[in-house]
């Protein structure tokens, strides 16, 4: 990766992403890991997906 491709990638993360640190006991990522991987996702895109999946369910209330 060319450094002019590693700087833009920096200051698009930097403008339109916001990390969110998130603790989990190991065992506790274990079971979201293992659930991610059944539907085959990353444990990222599973833990947005319930996310996303718990405000539709609450906007519905």
């Amino acid at each position: 990766m060319t450094e002019e491709r590693k700087e833009y990638l920096y200051q698009y993360q930097k403008e339109k992403l916001k990390r969110v640190p998130l603790d989990l006991k190991k065992s506790d990522y274990e079971n979201v890991a293992a659930a991610a991987s059944e539907k085959g996702l990353s444990v990222n895109g599973y833990i947005k997906e319930a996310i996303w999946e718990k405000m539709e369910r609450e906007k519905q209330k």
